[in-house]
């Protein structure tokens, strides 16, 4: 199987050189030709099997040069006990009769991200030895607040990779940031930016663009690789948790074989719900994706109307890594959807010049067979954090929040009764200021006493990962304009 750019679909690659790469050089992103199909009964095969067998059985129907040994062996260890607390890796459990919620916050860094990023490092290395690249990787990173720790975390001390994170300064929760600061590791750097999640993607998008950085880069043995979500090697292990989710609900008895679901997912670069949708076109019986935004609802419009506008104020909000503007991985599903390269790059150009586009009533027809949508705002979070607590002793994050405030309005609206999978993107003890704020508590402890505090409220106890941050010793504390950005590359690649 090869890989195509969204913006020049005769560029082909091997499933290897589209992971090193990450972002290809006309600015498109990598996506394989055709998505292979699963049956009913590869489904149920998979249901009797431990989710690192999942893992490993899916993403070989789209790694060809990698044999399912080689792939299993990678999955044992990112998803084992030494990574994280629960064999399941990714549980469902049971909210109410006709809803449940998928955990994916059980990895090292405590938010969804750990389902891709302790993969991540595997499929690279593995993808760099059979490409024959010799030079040493730099990952570029961009976060909005989980995929920079995660990241950070998934490529430390691993051999001839080095790691950039850039993080909008004072837009992410302060347990996210001191994840990142205090972040330990011979090979790793972090750096503010001054602006906004939008500003720090869009700086490691042009980065990569330059041609010239490359080659003095390249005079120095490094190459730059991408550990967001623009990278394919991010997507495609978030695939394995929709059908993992399947998966646990008919081993549970919950659903009947061939049973239709839906999913709800709390998103802002849509990478997690596009991996939903590539279940979906799999084969597994997803019916509706349902997409979860704050106030920074730039999809909910996009989906409502066919016009794509950033064109907006930008909110800073309860759940912080979702504050996006520019939602990369929509990109992917306007080529799925169009299948024209000449179209997507009509739309990205149109993006760039004047911050908004107008799809097809044809793609637009499609998007609205697919996707349903919702947003809500910081209160309303909260009402659904202190609600879902208080009767059903469950204690969400402030994302999570937000998909189960918007599956009840969708609910409400459509009367589609449908059994529902939330994906709870993060611990809430990442967010714990917001969570103790739901729960009607205002006043706060300082810094890492917060999370002994939500302990205290709720007697759930921190995730070992956060408590363990007490008392550690912030390593960066670099903060730069976002024009500044590539200077800042050059100086970590010495």
């Amino acid at each position: 199987m090869h890989y195509v750019s969204t913006r020049d679909s005769s560029r082909r690659l091997t499933a290897s050189q589209a992971i090193v790469e990450g972002l290809s050089r006309d600015g498109g992103l990598y996506l394989p030709e055709s998505i292979p199909q699963l049956t009913l009964a590869d489904i149920r095969a998979l249901a009797r099997l431990s989710y690192p067998e999942r893992a490993a059985k899916i993403m070989k129907l789209y790694l060809e040069e990698f044999s399912e040994e080689e792939l299993l062996g990678f999955a044992q260890k990112a998803y084992g006990p030494a990574k994280f607390d629960t064999p399941a890796a990714a549980p469902v459990v049971q909210l109410a009769d006709n809803t449940y919620i998928q955990e994916l916050w059980h990895g090292p860094t405590c938010a969804f991200k750990d389902m891709a990023l302790q993969m991540l490092p595997y499929l690279l290395t593995a993808s760099l030895k059979k490409t024959g690249e010799e030079k040493t990787v730099c990952i570029l990173v961009a976060t909005s607040g989980d995929t920079g720790k995660a990241a950070l975390e998934g490529f430390r001390d691993v051999d001839r990779t080095k790691i950039l994170v850039f993080y909008p300064d004072g837009g992410v929760s302060e347990i996210q940031k001191l994840q990142m600061v205090t972040q330990e590791g011979r090979n790793v750097g972090v750096c503010a930016v001054r602006g906004n999640f939008d500003d720090a993607q869009t700086g490691v998008k042009r980065i990569f663009s330059d041609a010239q950085l490359r080659e003095t880069l390249a005079s120095r043995g490094y190459f730059l690789s991408s550990a967001n979500s623009i990278n394919w090697g991010r997507v495609l292990p978030q695939i394995v948790y929709y059908v993992s989710s399947y998966c646990d609900l008919l081993a549970s008895g919950a659903i009947k074989e061939g049973q239709t679901v839906n999913v709800c997912v709390p998103t802002g670069n849509f990478g997690n719900i596009l991996s939903g949708f590539y279940a979906k076109k799999m084969g597994v019986p997803i019916g509706r994706l349902i997409c979860a935004s704050n106030e920074n609802n730039v999809l909910t419009d996009f989906i409502r109307t066919g016009t794509y506008d950033r064109n907006r104020p930008f909110y800073q909000t309860a759940s912080p890594s979702m504050d996006i503007l520019i939602s990369s991985n929509l990109e992917r599903l306007l080529y799925l959807l169009s299948g024209s390269d000449e179209e997507v790059r009509r739309y990205m150009q149109a993006l760039a010049e004047t911050g908004r586009y107008t799809v097809s009533e044809r793609v637009f027809r499609a998007v609205q067979a697919e996707f349903s949508c919702g947003f809500c705002t910081d209160a309303q979070g909260a009402q659904t954090i202190g609600k879902t607590f208080r009767e059903k002793n469950y204690l969400l994050d402030t994302h999570t929040a937000v998909a189960c405030t918007v599956l009840e309005g969708y609910r409400a609206e459509t009367g589609d009764g449908t059994l529902t999978v939330v994906e709870s993107t993060a611990s809430p003890f990442k967010f714990c200021a917001s969570v103790l704020d739901a729960l009607g508590v205002t006043e706060h402890q300082p810094g890492t006493k917060v999370l002994g505090q939500l302990t205290a409220v709720t007697g759930r106890e921190a995730p070992l990962p956060l408590a363990s941050l007490a008392g550690k010793t912030p390593r960066f504390g670099e903060v730069a304009d976002k024009t500044a950005m590539q200077s800042v590359v050059t100086e970590f690649l010495q």
